[in-house]
C-alpha cells in the first residue's frame, strides 16, 4: 500500500477536513423468481452516486471525500486519515490512545501511540468497511466515521471557530434499473448497510379495456388469507332473498386435498340438468366428469341445487341468476378464488342455464361448456354483447335439444367474440359425419375468447364417448379448454 503522510497542522489555528458522511453500501440484485444475478444500474438520487452489478450481481457504492472544512483554534493535537493511513501529532510526547469499532459496535483496534507519526489502520483491521475511530489526548477526545481505505482529519482539544460546510446525513433512495424488469426504489435511513434485493420482471403482456390476457396472473378474492371452516369435501345450506322471498338449497362442494388459504383457486360451476341433483353432479359424476383431471389441485368445484329433482320440473328460473350472484359473492369471501378464471359446465337444462349465463355474467365468469343445449332464454336476461370463452357439445341425433337449437347458441357467442371485427358466424365449423366425434375451434374469433364446437352422432347426452371407447372424450376435453387460460 502506498502511504501518503500529511503535513503537520500549526498547533494554535488548523484547518482540518473530515468526512461529511463516510459510508458503504453493498449488495446484490438477483431476479425474484429464480434467484439469478441480474444486470442492473444502482443510484444514490440524493447523493447521485451511481455504479453497475458484476456478472454476480453484487455492487458496492462508497463514498470517502466528502469533506466539510472547520477551522479550529487552541488545539493540541491534530490526525489525520488518508487511504487507511492514521497520521498524528501534538505538542508534546503524551500518549495518544486510537481505539476503531465497526459499524455494529465491536471494537477491532486498541492502540496506544506516542508523540507524532503514523499507523496503518486498515492493515490493522484487516478488512474492508466502515468504521468509526475514537482518538484521545488527555482529557480531550474526537470521533470519527471513515472507511477502510477513505479519508478524515480532526483536532484534538480545540475549539471550532466555524464551519464553511455542515455535514449531511446519511438518508437516501437508492434506484434500481434493468432491462425487463420494473424499476425498483429502497429508502435507506443509512447507507452503512448491504442489501439482498430482488426485482420483479416488468409484465410484457397487453392490458385490455375487458378481458384479461392468456396467462394472466391470478386475481386472488378477499377471501384469500382466510381461514375457512370448510371439509375437503362436504355440502352446505345456501339461503338468498329474491324479490322480498327467501330461499334455501343446498350446495355441494370439493377443495383440492392441499387447499392452502393463500393460494386463489380456479372454481367450476357444474349445473344439474331437468330430473338431476346437485348430488348426483358432485358426487356420481364428479362435476360432468372433470374432477378426477385434477391431479395438481388446482381447482375448487361447486355444484349448487336447482329448483327441484325427480319430479322433473325446471330446475332454473328468472331467481336463479340472483342466486348465482349471491353464491358467488359468498364463496368468494369465504374461499381464496381465482376471480379471473371462473367458469360454469352444465348439461340439457343445466347447459341452458350456463348458457344464459354467458350472455350476462361475463365480467365474472371466464367461460363456460355447455353439452346439448338450446338457445332458449330462461326468464330472459340481457345479452350484454361482451364476448366469453365459450365450448358446446352436441349430438347430431338429438331430438330434444336439437342441433339447430345448438348451433343459434353457439352463433350467439361467435357474433360476441369475434376478431378484428369479423362476422365469425360466417365460418363454417366442422362436423362430425360419423361415429367419431369432431371437435373444431374457430379461427376468426379473439384468442382470449375462443369457441369450440364439438359433434358426434350422439342423442340427448353429456357423457358423448366414440365407438368402442369405454371412456367419455367429453371431461378431458372441457378440462383442457378450462385449464388453457
Amino acid at each position: 500500500m502506498k502511504r501518503v503522510i500529511f503535513s503537520v497542522f500549526p498547533i494554535i489555528v488548523a484547518t482540518a477536513f473530515s468526512a461529511a458522511s463516510a459510508y458503504t453500501l453493498t449488495g446484490t440484485v438477483k431476479d425474484k423468481d429464480d434467484s439469478s444475478p441480474v444486470k442492473a444500474t444502482v443510484k444514490l438520487l440524493k447523493k447521485g452516486k451511481e455504479t453497475e452489478t458484476d456478472q454476480a450481481g453484487k455492487f458496492t457504492i462508497h463514498e470517502d471525500d466528502a469533506v466539510s472544512i472547520r477551522e479550529f483554534r487552541g488545539a493540541i493535537g491534530h490526525f489525520s486519515l488518508m487511504n487507511g493511513i492514521l497520521n498524528f501529532s501534538q505538542g508534546s510526547s503524551a500518549p495518544m490512545q486510537v481505539k476503531v469499532f465497526d459499524v455494529a459496535g465491536n471494537q477491532v483496534l486498541n492502540k496506544t501511540l506516542q508523540g507524532s507519526g503514523s499507523i496503518d489502520l486498515a492493515a490493522s483491521i484487516g478488512a474492508q468497511g466502515t468504521y468509526v475511530a475514537k482518538i484521545r489526548l488527555g482529557s480531550a477526545q474526537e470521533t470519527v466515521r471513515f472507511t477502510s481505505y477513505g479519508n478524515a482529519a480532526g483536532s484534538l482539544g480545540a475549539t471550532e471557530a466555524h464551519s464553511l460546510r455542515k455535514e449531511g446525513d446519511d438518508s437516501d433512495t437508492l434506484r434500481v434499473v434493468a432491462d425487463q424488469y420494473d424499476t425498483l426504489f429502497v429508502p435507506l435511513a443509512n447507507l452503512d448497510t448491504t442489501l439482498d434485493l430482488k426485482l420483479r420482471k416488468a409484465s410484457t403482456k397487453q392490458t385490455y379495456a375487458f378481458g384479461w390476457p392468456k396467462g394472466n396472473d391470478p386475481v386472488p378474492t378477499r377471501g384469500c388469507g382466510k381461514d375457512t371452516q370448510l371439509s375437503k369435501s362436504g355440502q352446505f345450506k345456501f339461503t338468498w332473498t329474491y324479490k322480498g322471498e327467501s330461499t334455501t338449497r343446498d350446495v355441494y362442494y370439493d377443495l383440492p386435498n392441499n387447499y392452502d388459504k393463500n393460494k386463489p383457486y380456479r372454481l367450476i360451476f357444474g349445473m344439474q340438468c331437468m330430473g338431476g341433483s346437485a348430488q348426483n353432479v358432485a358426487r356420481n359424476e364428479n362435476y360432468y366428469g372433470m374432477k378426477p383431471f385434477d391431479k395438481e389441485g388446482t381447482t375448487i368445484f361447486v355444484a349448487p341445487d336447482g329448483k327441484c329433482h325427480e319430479n322433473m320440473c325446471a330446475p332454473w328460473e328468472e331467481k336463479d341468476y340472483a342466486f348465482f350472484d349471491e353464491l358467488l359473492a359468498k364463496l368468494e369471501s369465504e374461499l381464496c378464488i381465482d376471480s379471473s378464471r371462473v367458469f360454469s359446465a352444465g348439461f340439457s337444462y343445466g347447459s341452458m342455464y350456463s348458457n344464459m349465463l354467458s350472455r350476462s355474467r361475463q365480467d365474472v365468469l371466464r367461460g363456460v361448456a355447455v353439452y346439448e343445449t338450446a338457445d332458449v332464454n330462461i326468464a330472459a336476461t340481457k345479452n350484454t354483447g361482451k364476448p366469453i370463452a365459450w365450448m358446446g357439445v352436441h349430438g347430431m341425433s338429438d331430438g330434444l335439444c336439437t342441433p339447430a337449437m345448438g348451433r343459434s347458441a353457439r352463433d350467439t357467442a361467435l357474433k360476441n367474440a369475434s376478431a378484428e371485427g369479423k362476422d365469425a358466424t360466417k365460418e363454417k365449423a366442422q362436423e362430425s359425419n360419423s361415429g367419431q366425434h369432431t371437435c373444431y375451434d374457430y379461427k376468426d374469433v379473439d384468442e382470449r375468447f375462443p369457441v369450440k364446437w364439438c359433434t358426434d352422432n350422439a342423442g340427448h347426452q353429456w357423457d358423448h364417448r366414440d365407438p368402442g371407447q369405454g371412456q367419455s372424450w367429453v371431461p378431458q376435453t372441457t378440462w383442457e379448454f378450462f385449464t388453457q387460460f
